[in-house]
Formats: C-alpha cells, sequence, structure tokens
C-alpha cells in the first residue's frame, strides 16, 4: 500500500461508527499519524457513533445545529484550535457548504501553505446564485476526492479542474476474507430474498412486502433489522405477506447465515449500508438509485438499480431476476469479484494516499 510521508488532520461532522474501519486504516498509511475531528450529530439524527479511533487520534469538538431540514448549518466549535494543536500537512474536509466553520479552517492551511482536500458526495446540477455560491465554495479546496465517479463529474461540471479530481468509490468494508460461498445452480424450494437495515420508511419495506405477495414462486422474504416502522411493517405483513420472517437487529458474525443462505439481495429504497456485505457473500443485488454511490457498485453484470419508490420497476425486476438461477449464481459472483478487487476501504485509502501525495508533492 502507498504510504503519505506526512500528518494529516481530517474534519468530518460527525464519526459514524461504520467508518471507524477506514479512518484506522487510512491512519495506518500516515507515517506521521493521522487525528480526526468531528461533533455529535442530532440526538433525533439517529446515527450510531463511534467514540474512539483504533489507530488514529480521535478529537471530539462541539457541534451547533443551526436550524432544520433544508434550512440545516452546523458550526463546529474547537476546529481552528485544534488545528493548530496537530499541525497537519495536510486537511482533508468534507465539502459541504452547510458547515459553517470550513471556510475558516482552509484559510488557517493556506496561511501556512499547506493543501486541503474536499471529500464529498458531488453536486447536482442547480442553476443562478446557488451554483455560483456553491463553485466558490468548493473552489476554496486544492483538490476534491468524489464519493463516485457521478460526483466527480459534477464537480467538475462546477468548473473545479479535473485533473485536481480523484474517485474514491464509497466503501465500508474491507476486501472479503472468505472465499465465495458454494450455492446449487438450480433453487429447488422457494427463492430465499434478504433485507438487512433500518426499518425506517425511506428504505420502503412496504414495496418489497407487496411485490413478494404477486410474485408466483413466493419467495421466503427475510428482514434483518430494527426500527422505527418495524410494529407497522410486521402489521402490514400479516395482512398481505404473512410468510414474511422479521428478525430483528443482527450484526457481525450474526448476519453471516442470512448472507449465506439467500439467492438474493433486496433493497427497495435509499441508503443502506449492507449492500456491500451483501455482495462480499456472492448475491446479486437489487437496489433503488440514490446519490451515485452505487452507480459504480451495482452494475448490470452483478444486479439491478431500479427507480425509487417504483412498485412496478420493482416487481418486474424481481420477476426477472429469480427467472434464471443460473444467470442470477452468475450475477453473485461478479458481486464476490467486485467488492474483493474493486471497491473497498484498501482501495479507498489507497486514492486518498494518492491524492494526498499528489497534492502535497510529498
Amino acid at each position: 500500500m502507498n504510504r503519505f510521508p506526512g500528518r494529516l488532520a481530517v474534519q468530518q461532522r460527525v464519526l459514524p461508527s461504520y467508518r471507524a474501519p477506514f479512518f484506522d486504516l487510512l491512519a495506518s498509511a500516515c507515517d506521521g499519524g493521522m487525528s480526526l475531528f468531528s461533533g455529535l450529530p442530532y440526538p433525533s439524527e439517529g446515527i450510531t457513533t463511534a467514540n474512539k479511533l483504533q489507530i488514529a487520534n480521535y478529537h471530539l469538538g462541539k457541534n451547533l445545529h443551526l436550524f432544520g431540514g433544508s434550512l440545516y448549518l452546523c458550526y463546529q466549535r474547537g476546529l481552528i484550535d485544534w488545528l493548530k494543536q496537530w499541525n497537519p500537512d495536510a486537511l482533508i474536509a468534507e465539502a459541504n457548504p452547510r458547515y459553517l466553520s470550513t471556510p475558516s479552517a482552509i484559510r488557517w492551511m493556506h496561511k501556512q501553505n499547506r493543501p486541503v482536500i474536499g471529500w464529498g458526495l458531488g453536486s447536482p446540477p442547480i442553476r443562478g446564485y446557488l451554483k455560483q455560491r456553491r463553485a466558490a465554495f468548493i473552489r476554496q479546496f486544492d483538490g476534491m476526492i468524489a464519493y463516485s465517479q457521478r460526483g466527480a463529474d459534477e464537480y467538475a461540471a462546477l468548473g473545479f479542474p479535473r485533473d485536481k479530481i480523484f474517485v474514491a468509490y464509497n466503501s465500508v468494508s474491507a476486501p472479503p476474507s472468505h472465499s465465495l460461498p458454494a450455492r446449487p445452480l438450480t433453487i429447488d424450494d422457494r427463492p430465499y430474498i434478504l433485507f438487512v437495515g433500518r426499518l425506517q420508511a425511506r428504505k420502503r419495506i412496504d414495496l418489497l412486502l407487496r411485490a413478494c405477495a404477486q410474485l408466483e414462486s413466493k419467495p421466503r422474504l427475510v428482514i434483518v433489522g430494527d426500527g422505527p416502522e418495524r410494529q407497522s411493517l410486521e402489521s402490514l405483513a400479516r395482512e398481505i405477506y404473512p410468510g414474511a420472517e422479521f428478525i430483528g437487529a443482527r450484526h457481525g458474525e450474526e448476519l453471516k447465515p442470512y448472507f449465506t443462505a439467500a439467492d438474493l439481495f433486496v433493497l427497495p429504497g435509499t441508503g443502506g449500508l449492507a449492500v456491500q456485505e451483501a455482495m462480499s457473500y456472492g448475491l446479486p443485488v437489487i437496489v433503488a438509485q440514490g446519490d451515485g454511490t452505487q452507480d459504480d457498485l451495482v452494475q448490470k453484470e452483478n444486479g439491478w438499480q431500479i427507480p425509487p419508490d417504483n412498485f412496478d420497476a420493482l416487481l418486474s425486476t424481481m420477476r426477472n431476476a429469480l427467472s434464471d438461477t443460473a444467470h442470477l449464481r452468475r450475477m453473485g459472483e461478479e458481486s464476490y469479484r467486485i467488492v474483493r478487487e474493486e471497491i473497498n476501504i484498501e482501495r479507498m485509502v489507497e486514492t486518498f494516499v494518492t491524492a494526498l501525495r499528489t497534492l502535497t508533492g510529498k
């Protein structure tokens, strides 16, 4: 693995627990060490955060949450003091104009003649004054790391130089250490469809229940997870698909038997970190189109992307997926290859280090 021969600082609004392995791996590639600054989320956000890192230094600041919804802004107290104390050779910061303290951090770094790299999803097309403001915001950065190729294209469309944009495909998992599970080329009984994730409205598990109810094969539907929608979903299942199995929350090794036994993984709504883990067990996947991070992960060779909130698209895609078991197995093999070779946290770290070495000259 390439190394960054310097001292790195990373700013985040919050530190989700699922990002901790990535940040520790990135820290292990920094010869001068790495420190991460973040605050805490709104209690109502439901984000599970980490309170420490194993390798990286972790500095907890104070997030001031201003307004809400589309007007949300955040100011992070202590950001400049942390930078002065850590004195990094480079800073990686979230490229989000809603974070009011980021420009002052960029100015401080530039006074020390040190680069700042933005990291973000991209910038969906907008017009007029808002586009000008967003373009002015990202021009403050010396380089950009995008979660996806779509995100990179959006930053370029705002006028950011292509040669300073790096694509680090979004991942939360290491390459699989286990071998590809062996599955039969035919499904003798009912197909096994799996969902893993938080049970909340935007995941559209209600559509998954309705689709299974209309499938001729009457698949075994296993729903792993918990959340605010569980009670209403169980009530709906009793009405339209009483065979649905609600397992509750499972984590880590507890998930292995479910991923290994399944034939198809379905995420009918937006978000969801379990897609890559499902792929690491050789599962083809059906996911709703989102912010672009799924574009590179879910390709025609290993799955399907469908319009969100579109029941007809979900039903026809599930019917198509289950119509050819041999093809389904080949798609699962491709899922495994993608997360083993192309999209994982090791590859992400390599891109981050490449960006750091390029922009610092180290």
